[in-house]
C-alpha cells in the first residue's frame, strides 16, 4: 500500500495536536506521546511506571482511563474545533503491568452537530486489549489553532 498525500484536514489535524499537547501538563507529566493523529483519530500512549501501580501490582485503573480519555480529547479536537467531553464509560478487561506501554488508540464513530460519538481501544506492548473506552464529546464553539485569513 502506498503512502497517501498528506491533506489540508491532516495538516490542520497535526497543527492542533501540536498545539493541545503542548499545552497539557497533565498527558505530559503521565509519560503520555501523542503518536499519531488525523482527522477524527488519535493514537497516544504511555510507559506504566512503578508509582502508577495500585495495591494488587496491577496499573491503577485512573492512569489507564487518563490514557484513553487523552487520546479521546485528541481525537475530538483533530478537526480544530475546540471540544470537551461530555460523558463516557470504560470496562477494563486486562491488567497493565509495570513497564508495559500502554497504547490508546481513538477513532470516531460518529459525528453530528456539536456531538461526537469515539471509541477508544487500549492495548499493551503485546496486542492484548486492556480496556476499551467510548466517549462522548461536545464543541463548545473556537477553534484550536486561530486559522489565518
Amino acid at each position: 500500500m502506498r503512502d497517501l498525500p498528506m491533506t489540508d484536514a491532516d495538516a490542520l489535524a497535526k497543527a492542533a495536536g501540536a498545539a493541545m499537547y503542548a499545552r497539557d501538563p497533565a498527558s505530559q507529566g503521565l509519560g503520555m506521546t501523542l503518536d499519531e493523529i488525523r482527522p477524527g483519530y488519535a493514537r497516544m500512549s504511555m510507559r506504566i511506571r512503578a508509582d502508577m501501580l495500585n495495591g494488587h501490582g496491577s496499573c491503577h485503573g485512573g492512569f489507564i482511563f487518563a490514557l484513553a480519555d487523552s487520546a479521546f480529547a485528541f481525537a475530538c479536537n483533530s478537526h480544530n474545533l475546540n471540544t470537551v467531553g461530555a460523558g463516557c464509560t470504560i470496562d477494563y478487561l486486562a491488567p497493565g503491568r509495570q513497564d508495559d506501554v500502554l497504547t490508546a488508540q481513538a477513532t470516531e464513530r460518529a459525528l453530528a452537530g456539536k456531538t461526537g460519538i469515539y471509541d477508544v481501544d487500549v492495548v499493551n506492548q503485546d496486542g492484548r486489549l486492556v480496556a476499551t473506552f467510548r466517549g462522548k464529546s461536545h464543541r463548545v464553539g473556537g477553534e484550536v489553532v486561530p486559522r489565518q485569513s
